[in-house]
Order: structure tokens, then sequence, then C-alpha cells
């Protein structure tokens, strides 16, 4: 009789005892975990404090996307690479689209991808044929003028080639983005860069001509050189310009391409 009381007792309470049987059905649970519900710990503090947890594929598509005109991206190299992945067929024809001085259509051609690839062997490759030629035209002249005269290479020609070509061709251009930024035109430094780079070209094919021993001929050269690019700069820049009160601007431009000329045609071809 005591037996049977005890068994009828409630023992859910009890340590130790032993829970009904559940069936299998009700106590399975599914863990599926999808790549959309994955989280990285920690939170991405410090960069984005808005977001909190990110998801798996959420700082490899926000490290892609980070913009590269922050001040970290001018010193990366990395930034720079797409101004220079252009094709050859595409070079040649901004070069010679920088040889007609009246068409001013020169942005509209490199606005889809303007290159740093021209500034930097266009100027590289002037400098070089200055040094080069200018020395040659001081031989020429000088064995011209007396035979028995020694001549001596002179090594400052590449030194002041280098620092007025390569600070013309970057400082103008930076100095006209401030200008026209400061006065609330429309301007891009990269597309300035490109423009002035290839603005040089013609500088080159003139500088072969220069060697001619006539004085006369020599400057009515530069001079025509000089006027070919700067109304090259001048009328693609006035694409840029907005308002009579920034005309000066571009005439300025069109007499920094003269005094470009003259500099050369007096320091290397004197």
């Amino acid at each position: 009789m005591e037996e049977s009381s005890y068994t009828g007792l409630p023992t859910s309470h009890l340590l130790g005892s032993v829970p009904a049987v559940i069936t299998e059905e009700n106590n399975t649970t599914k863990h599926v975990a999808t790549d959309a519900s994955m989280q990285i710990f920690p939170p991405n503090n410090g960069v984005d404090r808005g977001t909190g947890y990110q998801t798996v594929g959420g700082r490899t598509e926000a490290f892609e996307q980070q913009p590269a005109n922050n001040w970290r991206g001018v010193f990366s190299i990395s930034s720079y690479s797409q101004y220079f992945d252009v094709d050859t067929d595409v070079v040649v024809i901004r070069l010679i689209s920088s040889l007609n001085p009246v068409a001013g259509d020169f942005f509209s051609k490199i606005d889809a991808n303007p290159d740093l690839y021209g500034l930097i062997w266009i100027s590289t490759t002037l400098v070089f044929v200055l040094a080069a030629l200018g020395n040659l035209a001081t031989f020429l002249m000088q064995k011209h003028a007396d035979n028995s005269t020694s001549w001596s290479f002179d090594v400052s020609y590449m030194n002041v080639a280098a620092c007025s070509i390569y600070g013309y061709a970057i400082v103008v251009p930076l100095a006209y983005y401030f200008f026209l930024q400061y006065m609330g035109s429309n301007a891009s430094l990269i597309r300035f860069w490109c423009m002035w780079g290839y603005s040089l070209t013609i500088f080159i094919m003139s500088s072969f001509l220069l060697l001619i021993p006539v004085e006369f001929l020599r400057w009515v050269i530069i001079l025509l050189t000089g006027v070919a690019s700067a109304s090259f700069v001048a009328l693609n820049l006035r694409s840029y310009i907005e308002g009579n009160e920034l005309s000066v601007a571009i005439i300025a431009a069109f007499f920094l391409q003269i005094a470009l000329a003259i500099f050369i045609k007096v320091w290397f071809f004197p």
C-alpha cells in the first residue's frame, strides 16, 4: 500500500529525474548557416561606426569601393595606375590631336579615360631631346664659326631641361586647378595634366628644326611652335572657363606657352 502511494507523487522537480521522452521529430533543430547571415567579429570600429557587425563580403566590397581621392590615396601608386592603362592607338590619336591647335576638342576625347602617360613620357622625351640637340646645336654653331676651337659637352643642359620642363608641366596645371577651384569653376587636375603634357609634343618636333644654323629661321620656327602650342592650350582651356571674368586665365595660359617657347630658344639654341 505504501509503495503504491509513493509512485503517484510528481517527480519532475526532483534532482536527477529523467524527463519524459520527446519524439525525435520535435526535438531536431536544423542549423543552416547562410553566407548572408555570417558576421565578422569584432565590428568595424573606426571606419563606419553606424554599421556595427559586418557580413563576410562586406569588408572586401567596402575596401574595393573605397574612394581613391582621399589623402592616403594621393600618396599611393596604385591610385594612379588607371591613368597609365592606355593603348598605343589611343596615345597616337591624342598625339595627333595635340598637333591641331584650332580644334579645341581635346577634353572631349580624353573625357572617358584621361592619362598621365603623356605628361610623364612626353616631358621626359623633351628633356633628353633639348639636352642632346642643344649641345649639338652649340657644336654646329661653334664649328661653323671657328673650326680650331675645341668643344665639350655641357651637362648643365640636362639639369636645366629637367627642372624647367618637369616644373612647367606639373606646376602650371596645378596652379590653374587651384585657381579655377577657388573661382568656383569646374576643373579636373588629371585632365589639366594630360592636356599640358600633350601640348609639349610639338616642341619635340620643332627642336630638330632648330638645328638649322640660321638664326632668323630659328626664331620663326620657335615662335610658330609657341603660337601653335599656346592656341592648343588656350582653346581647350576655354571649355573649362565660364564667364568673361575668367578670360584673363586663358590669355595667361596662352602667353605662358609663348614664354616657354622663347625660353627653349634662348637657353638651348642660342
